[in-house]
């Protein structure tokens, strides 16, 4: 298969991407790789117009690009790859899929940034009257996803009973050269969906924006965006907060006040720190935080629970009843004692 004549088919199966008919994560899974690869891929390879996809075209795409992005970047272009063969392969375009032949790029191991209490606490201060404060406050305080901030709604805060749900995500994604918002009614996964107690004063942050939204509605009357209407966070006209707002606007607030660099998801895991400094069990944590499985949780955050490994030495102690350290003395500590005792006689 000529370079040219897979390009074509990777152009097919991105546009066959944008009627798809699965579920909204599989759709933003697809689109948000789909355009990567459509920025990204055909570009670089448009360069071997003349020869023949193979294996060894795909590896140098890797090498080349992973000087200047993230593996899972690289992970993302290979899975596009790897699918649009698929669909050219099944649509009997081609004879093979090459990119089986090809490893997949690896992760590197990720090294979250954390905020301890009195970092967190300083952040509270310099960050209090902006745009930014209670989606900070929210993220750090409950661990919320970027996606289930911005996707939070009314219906899922329950001001008599103290509970806040959560259970829808909005993602943004680039169509057309578009930005084009794509709400989700369920969370990241099952596990996602979570109802937390809505403790201290976020009962009164969240009333305080409710009024003040019925009151911006009040004073732009029609000029007023209702498009969004039922979202938590949006603006004085309505605008709905977008993800890529706080990704980009977060660090950059942060940098300006000399903090140091981190992203707006380093919030949830300084979120699951201080949980776990607090003694707050790892099982809890993933609950609290919706993961899907435990080993996520653990993989993440073990190296932290220091705690525990307190309690586990005890509980060895405790079961165990240990000598003293007399055995460990040097064999000359007695030729020294006896030596000591005849000068002071």
């Amino acid at each position: 298969m000529r370079i040219p004549d897979f390009l074509l088919r990777l152009a097919e199966f991105i546009t066959a991407q944008k009627s798809w008919q699965g579920t909204a994560t599989e759709l933003l899974t697809e689109m948000k790789e789909s355009e990567i690869t459509s920025n990204v891929v055909t570009k670089l390879l448009a360069r071997f117009s003349a020869e023949v996809l193979v294996p060894r075209h795909i590896q140098q795409f890797y090498t080349e690009k992973l000087k200047t992005v993230k593996p899972n970047s690289v992970i993302h272009y290979h899975a596009v790859i790897h699918q649009a063969l698929k669909y050219a392969l099944k649509t009997d375009l081609v004879s093979q899929n090459v990119a089986l032949k090809v490893d997949r790029p690896k992760k590197n191991d990720f090294q979250p940034v954390f905020l301890d209490a009195a970092e967190l606490q300083h952040l509270f201060e310099v960050i209090k009257g902006t745009k930014l404060e209670l989606p900070v406050l929210v993220a750090a305080f409950y661990g919320l996803r970027r996606g289930e901030v911005c996707g939070l709604k009314w219906d899922a805060i329950d001001f008599e009973r103290g509970t806040l749900t959560v259970k829808r995500t909005v993602t943004s994604i680039q169509l057309d050269g578009k930005t084009q918002m794509i709400e989700q009614e369920s969370a990241k996964t099952k596990s996602s969906m979570r109802t937390l107690p809505l403790v201290g004063s976020f009962k009164e942050y969240f009333q305080k924006v409710k009024e003040a939204q019925a009151l911006n509605k009040k004073v732009c009357g029609n000029c007023y965006n209702y498009e969004y209407d039922g979202f938590v966070f949006v603006d004085e006209m309505g605008d709905l907060l977008r993800p890529d707002y706080l990704t980009t606007q977060f660090p950059a607030f942060i940098q300006r006040h000399g903090m140091k660099k981190m992203r707006f998801h380093d919030l949830r895991h300084s979120c699951a720190s201080l949980l776990l400094a607090n003694g707050v069990p790892l099982k809890q944590i993933q609950d609290w935080l919706g993961h899907s499985d435990f080993s996520t949780t653990a993989n993440i955050y073990a190296h932290l629970d220091y705690s525990s490994k307190i309690s586990s030495a005890q509980a060895m102690v405790g079961g165990l009843f240990l000598p003293d350290a007399e055995g460990f003395q040097s064999k000359w500590s007695e030729i020294e004692k006896s030596g000591d005792e005849a000068v002071a006689r």
